[in-house]
């Protein structure tokens, strides 16, 4: 397996969707489609203020907070509160959702994939001690949510993210201190 190092510092910032903040793409496919036009897409975005999230029609999407925490209302499901201990969570991204933030802005890492074509699932992974971590078939992302590790010889920072497209494989991770790991499948339906 080919494993492609994502550095956080070469993400690139763009515009959300609905102008109410900036989002930090860590990568899409296929890429420069733009807004409308992936099959899948993972960022991250700092949250200043409660409101509207950005409509995706046709979108599944998963988000996992990072830092901070905030109350979610998405369609009729009943509201959560997400924060850097919840699982992460599942949601339709062309349903109406709007964030209430609790204690300040929040940092959260989203997926979402073309509901239809591409499925995910995300994974939160926390270890102190070296570790063996399966990566099934199809693309898998590794995002280092906090820590820094050594994978293959490389050393990995916190917000980095390991990429592979050609997976099953483990990756052997030596952690320099305890580790917050989101662990990204993405499958063809």
């Amino acid at each position: 397996m080919t494993m492609r190092i994502i550095r956080h510092a070469d993400c690139r910032p763009m515009p959300w969707k609905n102008g109410g903040g900036v989002t930090t793409e860590i990568m899409a496919w296929p890429p420069a489609t733009g807004l409308d036009g992936f099959d899948w897409r993972i960022s991250m975005a700092q949250v200043a203020s409660g409101g509207p999230f950005s409509v995706f029609a046709g979108i599944d999407r998963t988000l996992t907070v990072l830092a901070g925490s905030m109350r979610l209302a998405a369609g009729a499901a009943p509201p959560v509160t997400l924060s850097p201990t919840s699982a992460p969570y599942v949601f339709p991204g062309d349903v109406s959702t709007e964030a209430t933030l609790i204690d300040g802005p929040v940092l959260d890492f989203n997926v979402m994939t073309r509901r239809g074509r591409i499925s995910h699932s995300v994974q939160r992974l926390e270890f102190a001690e070296p570790t063996r971590v399966a990566v099934g078939e199809g693309a898998s992302l590794a995002f280092f949510a906090s820590g820094s590790v050594r994978v293959g010889g490389e050393d990995i920072a916190a917000l980095d993210t390991l990429y592979s497209g050609d997976g099953p494989d483990v990756l052997e991770i030596e952690p320099n201190e305890p580790v917050s790991l989101l662990l990204v499948s993405i499958r063809r339906q």
